[in-house]
């Protein structure tokens, strides 16, 4: 009886405390309910208006938007900027493809030429008579340049063409080490080009202007298609064009996006040095430089293997009598004029010293 009095107790006890704990928890939890529901609602808020920060920051720099750098110049900030990825595809695509078509295309087309006009030769006997066309500063000029002219075309179109064609010749680090002496070699020897480029637009340009007989000289074809031999002054039509593509499409183009490149442009503070100015820069450096190129090449062919008696002017200085009748009567009629004036004035001269003993 006692027995079951204790067990009866013990159970009493046992459900107040638990009752006890209960009513302690229950008191304690509850007031915390209602922040349950307002952070549920706040946390679901957040979630449906925040969208992935992993996302968010590489658009940040695929938009080539400028963080903190502790590196100074122009867009250091910038990790990621598009337009080189499109200024890559543009340069190894549509430039370096087209660009080896035009340069290889030009070589063919002026081999088929000559293999259909063949060399275009002095008429008539040769008297060994022989008249000053460029004097010896101008040949020193030419030769300046074109040397030049030579030495960045190569290195250049090493740059832009060796990925596809000196590589599997050369090897990676044959290539490696050639392209860096033809960057080294184009950034330094272009600004002494510059300077001989220059110097053809001061020294040539007064026999360069364009007139109504260059019209008629491109109308007979040049003396090159055909048997016509059309009358021109000290530069034909022909080599007014070349002229005025060195001025323009060198000097101005080439030359020009080359100081840009190089960095001078910015020192002098002409504009920036940033990315897409040096992209739109390399562009249009490439684009004119193989423009030139290929029209240098059809200068090169016309003034040696192509006419006879041409290239004489550039080496010795002076072209044979019938060499410029037949090339250039204008000019030669002018010399012949000016030195029957001077042979003239001479004749009085001497007549006039007769008299007066």
């Amino acid at each position: 009886m006692n027995t079951e009095k204790a067990d009866k107790n013990r159970r009493r006890r046992r459900a107040m405390n638990w009752s006890i704990l209960f009513i302690v928890l229950s008191a304690m939890a509850l007031p915390m309910a209602s922040y349950l529901v307002t952070g549920g609602e706040d946390a679901y808020a957040q979630v449906a208006n925040d969208t992935n920060q992993r996302a968010n920051f590489w658009r940040l720099v695929r938009e080539g938007q400028a963080g903190y750098s502790s590196v100074t110049g122009p867009e250091a900030g910038v990790f990621i900027n598009n337009g080189g990825q499109n200024w890559r595809q543009l340069r190894n695509g549509l430039i370096a493809n087209y660009g080896g078509w035009a340069v290889l295309g030009s070589l063919g087309l002026i081999f088929l030429f000559f293999l259909l006009r063949g060399r275009i030769r002095i008429e008539g006997e040769k008297s060994g008579l022989t008249v000053a066309r460029w004097n010896a500063l101008e040949r020193l000029m030419h030769w300046y340049t074109a040397t030049l002219f030579v030495l960045l075309t190569i290195t250049g179109l090493s740059i832009l063409f060796g990925r596809a064609v000196l590589i599997p010749l050369m090897g990676p680090q044959g290539f490696a080490a050639w392209a860096n002496l033809s960057i080294n070699v184009h950034n330094y020897v272009g600004p002494f080009f510059t300077i001989g480029v220059f110097a053809m637009l001061l020294f040539w340009v007064k026999n360069n202007i364009p007139n109504a007989v260059d019209m008629k000289w491109f109308a007979a074809g040049g003396g090159i298609i055909g048997k016509a031999h059309p009358s021109a002054g000290k530069a034909n039509g022909g080599e007014k064009v070349w002229y005025w593509i060195v001025i323009l499409v060198g000097l101005v183009a080439v030359c020009g996006t080359g100081l840009v490149l190089i960095g001078w442009a910015a020192q002098w503070g002409f504009m920036d040095s940033s990315r897409a100015t040096m992209q739109w820069a390399h562009q249009v450096h490439a684009i004119a430089a193989i423009i030139w190129i290929v029209v240098f090449f059809g200068h090169v062919y016309i003034g040696t293997i192509g006419t006879e008696g041409a290239l004489e002017g550039m080496t010795t200085g002076k072209v044979s009598v019938e060499w410029a009748r037949q090339h250039h009567d204008l000019w030669y009629e002018g010399l012949e004029s000016d030195a029957e004036a001077a042979e003239a004035g001479a004749d009085a001269d001497v007549a006039a010293d007769a008299s007066t003993t």
